[in-house]
């Protein structure tokens, strides 16, 4: 028998059409092409192309056997001008009926000798589930772990101050540049001071002839010469004219400006010959050894903080590079719209660190040279739980969950229910359940084990024959 290919084809004949569903077989006693045969009492002409019948026959599957469903047979002239159909009772084709049954018995046999039964279904679900995953492990070991607090900010100076002129006048002298460093009461720049001047020495003139009096006053007061309220008011005038001294005194120490402060000039506003207002904005000074980095932590981690915990400041600006700094201080409240607290980072050496820059701080809340590490490879989350399999002695697993007491980047530090030399699964556990078989990568595929039993099976036989 050869191929067969059920197919849908449309063939007119005379004024319809018919939809007839086909099979085509290669038989070797179907006519040739060109050569004529008596079928149902009429000659046709051979079958152009390939040696085919086109019939309706088909195969049905029914369970494990084949049902031949036999229709009518239709063939058409090849070389007739009007399209001519010649339909052929089944009684006429009781032989090829014949052939097709034996065939349909072969494909039946065939396909009874393919399907499984049901005990063959059960041993493969059974091979299935007990086929082991393959996986790999690591034991858990001890070793450094460190709890820390993540977070970046900004650098800024606590010891900043803005410089501003206390008196109007002109600039005479500027004795700093940008980038100077300075300390506190240095002078930074001069004001045109004639006013000023004249005005202190009119108030110093005015109390030398104040107190020339008052030492008259007092002495007539002492001979009782004069009343005791004339002693007095002498008294105060005397103390009138020291004030309006001290006054003209700061007006003309306002003409100089000094540093509040020690510290950097970070920015110069005024140039020299600039006619400066009162209260105007003159130098900015900055002290960079007051740089501080202030980050807000939750405030579940309140109770691990404490002054002086170390922490670790890097900035890619710098290229990475590491600064070591300290809690300087902890805000005594937390922020009741964010719930954080304010921490504040401060440093022993600031060497090229500079207000402003971006900084990730590494806040290290606890440290632990000897605990038993779990590698963050081999958690599995469900939720808001995590745990990780268990390797048991017989090659299954048993599913744990791992609460966190310490974490870093690579490791965790499990609280309990684990100890030093366990294995766990840390690649393949995923869909892996309580109680799945597992294979290690140094054990035997199950191929290998199925061919060394084969091979000591033959081997007996092999003895017996020889």
């Amino acid at each position: 028998m050869g191929q067969a290919g059920p197919e849908s084809k449309r063939v007119r004949t005379g004024g319809f059409e018919s939809l007839i569903r086909f099979a085509a077989f290669s038989l070797s006693d179907l006519p040739r092409e060109n050569e004529p045969t008596r079928v149902g009492g009429h000659f046709l002409n051979g079958i152009p192309g390939k040696r085919r019948l086109f019939s309706s026959t088909f195969l049905k599957q029914k369970g494990p056997f084949c049902v031949l469903i036999p229709r009518r047979l239709h063939f058409v002239h090849a070389n007739s001008g009007p399209a001519v159909s010649y339909v052929l009772n089944n009684s006429s084709m009781k032989s090829f009926y014949r052939c097709g049954l034996a065939a349909a018995a072969i494909v039946s046999l065939c396909l009874s000798g393919c399907q499984k039964g049901p005990a063959d279904a059960k041993d493969q679900a059974k091979d299935n589930k007990d086929q082991a995953v393959p996986v790999e492990v690591a034991s858990i070991s001890r070793g450094g772990i460190e709890a820390t607090i993540k977070s970046s900010t900004h650098l800024e100076a606590e010891e900043e101050v803005k410089v501003f002129a206390r008196t109007a006048n002109r600039v005479t002298a500027l004795m700093v540049e940008e980038g100077d460093v300075v300390q506190k009461d240095q002078v930074l720049l001069r004001l045109d001071n004639d006013i000023q001047k004249t005005a202190h020495g009119k108030a110093q003139v005015r109390l030398d002839k104040a107190r020339q009096e008052f030492e008259r006053q007092k002495s007539l007061f002492g001979q009782k010469l004069i009343s005791e309220q004339a002693f007095n008011d002498a008294q105060f005038e005397l103390r009138q004219l020291q004030l309006a001294l001290d006054d003209a005194q700061r007006e003309l120490e306002y003409t100089e400006v000094r540093a509040p402060i020690s510290g950097t000039i970070s920015r110069r506003l005024v140039k020299l010959g600039d006619l400066v207002n009162l209260n105007q904005h003159l130098f900015d000074i900055v002290d960079f050894n007051s740089i501080v980095a202030r980050i807000y932590v939750t405030e579940k981690s309140l109770p691990d903080l404490q002054l002086d915990l170390p922490a670790r400041v890097t900035t890619t600006s710098l290229g990475g590079q590491e600064f070591k700094g300290h809690v300087k201080r902890i805000a005594p409240v937390v922020e009741s719209k964010s719930g954080t607290v304010k921490v504040t980072i401060g440093f022993k050496d600031i060497r090229q660190l500079r207000p402003g820059m971006y900084v990730d701080v590494e806040l290290v809340t606890a440290n632990r040279s000897d605990a038993l590490l779990i590698t963050k490879r081999a958690l599995v989350y469900d939720g808001e739980l995590s745990y990780v399999f268990r390797l048991l002695p017989e090659r299954k697993v048993e599913r744990v969950v791992v609460e966190s007491k310490i974490a870093d980047k690579l490791n965790i530090e499990p609280a309990s229910g684990f100890k030093e030399g366990d294995q766990i699964v840390v690649a393949g556990q995923t869909g892996l359940k309580d109680g799945t078989k597992v294979r290690l990568p140094e054990d035997p595929h199950p191929d290998e084990k199925k061919d060394k039993k084969e091979e000591k099976a033959e081997r007996p036989a092999n003895g017996k024959k020889s």
